[in-house]
């Protein structure tokens, strides 16, 4: 243990700490006014010497005034460590005592951004269950700081973990550039195309934007009516735009996978998982297992060929499901068989279920699922007719509706769960296979659903609330409902265990 800091007084962040905060205030200006200086720069040669001082002096004044509050922020935030509490004052005017017990401590993270890596500082997080957002975040600390606080808080009675360093513990998992090439190929493809072509058409539209401002509409729209014109007329380049758009999805699939998880290596410890990966904002995590509210394993065909899953890990989270809360969604790529197994027994007793045989939703579920699928359909196609007065569209509908009746078939089989004395196993998917694991004494609150239609079929909805999120046990016969409604209450009831 790392005793070469005292953190039983006040202490502050390193110095360098002064020119991230700036960096991060003026990265929030520019994105705030980035449109409102491109108007200005457009007419910058129209602008008078006078009128350019004071744009000029403007500048220096926001500059300087974002120096003195990074300043400021530096200076007022301090952090102490008593009575296993963290303790932190911060603020300028309006000032913030903040204090956490360790047994509130859900992950403490490291991260480093590119500017954090130039001058060698790190960002260290303190999440705490319950919360949708990141409690605490020290912008700047040596790695040997960062590290002793880490010790100091995770070798308490309720975060314990192994001390032994990383070098002399065998990764769990460790992803090399190999592996995550293969990673890449079993990506969601269509919808990295489709975040690429909202970009490029954001893109557009900013520059449509830009072009109005300078009275250069007519060229633009000229410029794309005529490369619209040559598509239209050309087979081969329909097909080179189909070609490059694969291509464009692998490319994009691939540079996301290897920003987010480059060099990724998890090390299991004895109460915890550590957790590294990233390139130019660069993160290491380290997860309490009492702190997993469940665990899903998903995968698909092309990672079944491949022979891996990927792992996320749930945590408890508050209200509505928003992108910080996606953060606490902890996920590990390119999983093998072996390692699965490994995270699962670390955690918790599952042979039981897995022996249990599947149960899967009543036919009312499907007969449900087909029913409001064809009347989607419906919609759409009176609606695309309406539009476009051809009647030859409802052709497609031979090669349309054989697929959907194969989706569905699909989903329905892929919709099952299986109840032990202690664990939950819910599956579900349609491209992709999610199997959930879940103690059953972590289930906050269950509820059973009836609709009128349902009553006639003697089937219900089975929905368990966890602090990281619902599970939905749909359409299941009406006396099982009762069952394990009743199961889960008791075990709920009678337990000892802490569920977070």
């Amino acid at each position: 243990m790392n005793n070469s800091f005292d953190f039983s007084s006040f202490s502050k962040q390193s110095p360098k700490g002064i020119f991230v905060i700036y960096i991060a205030l003026i990265y929030k200006v520019l994105k705030a006014t980035w449109l409102l200086l491109i108007i200005v720069f457009k007419d910058f040669s129209k602008i008078s010497s006078f009128n350019v001082n004071y744009i000029y002096a403007g500048f220096v004044f926001i500059l300087l005034f974002l120096l003195v509050r990074a300043f400021l922020i530096y200076k007022n935030f301090q952090f102490k460590i008593k009575d296993d509490h963290f303790i932190l004052n911060q603020g300028i005017l309006k000032k913030t005592n903040t204090a956490i017990p360790f047994h509130r401590i859900q992950n403490i993270n490291f991260k480093q951004n590119l500017i954090q890596q130039i001058i060698n500082v790190y960002q260290v997080s303190i999440e705490t269950a319950g919360t949708s957002k990141t409690e605490i975040s020290i912008k700047a600390l040596s790695l040997e700081k960062a590290i002793a606080l880490k010790e100091i808080i995770t070798k308490n009675k309720e975060f314990n973990t192994e001390s032994k360093s990383e070098s002399e513990i065998e990764p769990l998992l460790n992803i090399g550039f190999k592996e995550l090439f293969k990673v890449s190929l079993t990506e969601n493809h269509l919808q990295n195309l489709f975040l690429f072509l909202a970009l490029l058409i954001g893109f557009f539209q900013q520059l449509q934007q830009f072009t109005d401002s300078i009275g250069k509409t007519e060229t633009l729209d000229g410029f794309i009516k005529e490369n619209t014109n040559a598509l239209t007329v050309s087979v081969f380049l329909i097909f080179i735009l189909l070609i490059a758009l694969v291509v464009i999805a692998l490319i994009t699939s691939f540079v996301r996978v290897f920003l987010v998880h480059f060099n990724l290596k998890v090390y299991l410890k004895e109460n915890a998982f550590e957790i590294n990966q990233g390139l130019f904002t660069k993160k290491s995590i380290v997860l309490k297992k009492g702190k997993v509210q469940n665990i899903r394993i998903s995968t698909n065909p092309l990672k079944r060929l491949i022979g891996i899953s990927f792992v996320t890990f749930k945590q408890a989270v508050s209200g509505k499901t928003n992108n910080k809360k996606k953060e606490k969604l902890i996920r590990i790529v390119g999983c093998k068989k072996d390692q699965i197994e490994i995270i699962k027994n670390s955690l918790f007793h599952f042979a039981d279920v897995e022996r249990i045989d599947k149960k899967h939703p009543d036919n009312y579920y499907k007969r449900r699922i087909f029913m409001f699928t064809f009347l989607f359909l419906i919609v759409i196609y009176t609606a695309l007719y309406l539009i476009f007065s051809h009647f030859e569209i409802f052709y497609s509908v031979l090669v349309v509706i054989p697929i959907v009746v194969f989706l569905v078939f699909k989903k329905v089989k892929k919709r099952f769960y299986k109840i032990s004395d202690s664990m939950l196993l819910v599956g579900k998917g349609l491209l992709e296979t999610h199997h959930t694991y879940l103690e059953i004494f972590k289930v906050q609150n269950i509820k059973m659903k009836q609709t009128i239609f349902q009553k006639r079929s003697n089937v219900a909805d089975l929905i368990l609330q966890t602090a990281s999120g619902k599970i939905k046990i749909p359409c299941i016969n009406y006396m099982d409902a009762v069952k394990i409604y009743n199961h889960t209450l008791y075990k709920v009831e009678t337990t000892h265990k802490e569920w977070m």
